[in-house]
């Protein structure tokens, strides 16, 4: 591996870490972070050390994994180092594979993913996510390059650079202190406020509780805001060449959000897990955007091919609208108000082919649980909690066994190897519009509005 970047300081000479850790070697580099695989002394336990160089990368990183302390399916944050002057240093469970690499390796294996291995990685992405949404965390960068597995076939989620939690918690960090809530009780996977303690809530419940939130604006007292940020600042080392949490997907650099008071932003993601209302400029959005990512995985280990693989953001929604049509307000009421609605307009869509087409040779039940999800209107998306219970999971084949599922031994780091995904590496840039056959621009009194063929 190449040696780490110089500096004034560097990971090797901070004695609190060198005393707990042996080095062994660095795994990962970006703008952002740097991560090393190291040796816990104590118990010769491998682990990640993830070196954060952006604050707010680390702040939400920490916040998140902390209010999701002991989550099953949520990686393992051990313990941190953050001390003024210096990078935060994450101390992560160390996983050896991820989802990508998994589709990756069923794309060169006869026959695939079988049906029941499907049921059983999707049970674990819905459990992490549920578990997500239930401490109202939205992870906003979901997808399977983020999703690490374990040689036992436990799927975690990672990656949570750009999280943010959406209620007020029971310790609220400052800027200058940034410490992050206080550990959870051992077993339980909590933050400051829980959305409920026990059963299951009704969907109408869910989105009056996000409405209040949303309502109250306690995102701003909250998480660390968004802020005039690139995107890229938010990135954590998976979307970087070489890195130990490295997945098939490139992340491109936009302008951040600008709302110096701590509102959202909708430069957030990885393009082609992005819901439309993001594409659409919302800054005014919750978990939902979680769940339309979460139709574009499922679809993905149904079919090994990406959902919707746009080249840039415009075309990243013609592939959508292709599929299901124009957006208008019979489909989603109230999508007028998308900052960017009246700026950016398609022609009309005659015939959209359907998620169906999209998912040739999968049963009715499949084509039903990917289309509860992949829907313009984000109220009509299901949540976790309905998925988790829908009778799909529960009828033949049942899901698999973890010991029975397929588990690629480590990453195939190579891009360039027969059947790697190389052409996830070039996603365009979101300014090109040479693919468009015809742009029209029209001036109002108002402004200005993009028309696409």
């Amino acid at each position: 591996m190449d040696s780490p970047p110089a500096k004034s300081w560097s990971i090797h000479s901070r004695p609190e870490i060198i005393a707990k850790y042996k080095i062994l070697e660095r795994v990962g580099s970006g703008a952002y972070s740097d991560v090393y695989r190291a040796i816990r002394l104590s118990d010769n336990l491998t682990v990640a050390l993830k070196e954060v160089h952006d604050y707010q990368s680390a702040f939400r990183e920490i916040e998140a994994l902390q209010a999701l302390h002991s989550c099953p399916n949520v990686v393992v944050l051990h313990e941190y180092f953050w001390r003024e002057d210096e990078d935060a240093v994450l101390v992560l469970e160390f996983l050896t594979t991820d989802l990508a690499t998994v589709i990756r390796s069923a794309k060169k294996r006869d026959g695939g993913i079988g049906r029941g291995e499907v049921k059983r990685w999707m049970l674990q992405i819905l459990s992490g996510v549920d578990a997500c949404h239930r401490n109202m965390v939205v992870h906003r960068d979901l997808k399977p390059s983020n999703l690490l597995i374990g040689d036992n076939g436990v799927l975690k989620l990672a990656d949570f650079g750009q999280a943010r939690i959406l209620l007020e918690p029971g310790f609220v960090a400052d800027d200058e202190n940034p410490e992050p809530y206080a550990q959870s009780t051992p077993g339980q996977c909590q933050a400051g406020y829980r959305v409920q303690e026990h059963g299951t809530m009704s969907k109408e419940e869910y989105f009056r509780v996000l409405d209040e939130v949303k309502a109250k604006e306690l995102d701003k007292e909250t998480s660390v805001p968004d802020g005039d940020t690139s995107c890229l600042a938010t990135c954590t080392t998976s979307d970087i060449e070489d890195d130990i949490l490295k997945g098939s997907y490139s992340y491109e650099a936009e302008e951040g959000g600008d709302d110096k008071n701590g509102a959202l932003t909708s430069c957030v993601g990885t393009r082609w897990f992005r819901a439309p209302e993001l594409l659409y400029g919302s800054t005014d959005y919750g978990l939902e955007i979680d769940l339309w990512s979460l139709g574009c995985i499922f679809a993905e280990l149904l079919t090994l091919e990406p959902l919707f693989p746009g080249t840039a953001d415009i075309d990243q929604l013609s592939r959508i609208i292709s599929v299901l049509g124009n957006l208008t307000e019979e489909v989603w009421p109230g999508c007028v108000k998308l900052p960017d609605y009246r700026i950016i307009s398609f022609n009309k869509v005659e015939n959209p082919v359907g998620i169906e087409a999209c998912l040739r040779n999968r049963s009715p039940d499949e084509v039903s649980l990917v289309k509860k999800l992949i829907c313009y209107d984000p109220a009509r998306r299901a949540t976790t909690m309905e998925l988790l219970q829908d009778k799909y999971f529960n009828e033949e084949p049942l899901p698999v066994p973890l010991s029975e599922l397929h588990v690629p031994p480590t990453k195939d780091m190579s891009s360039d190897s027969p059947g790697g995904w190389q052409e996830y590496e070039d996603m365009g840039t979101d300014s090109d519009f040479d693919d468009f056959a015809r742009v029209n621009t029209t001036t109002t009194s108002t402004g200005s509005y993009i028309q696409f063929s």
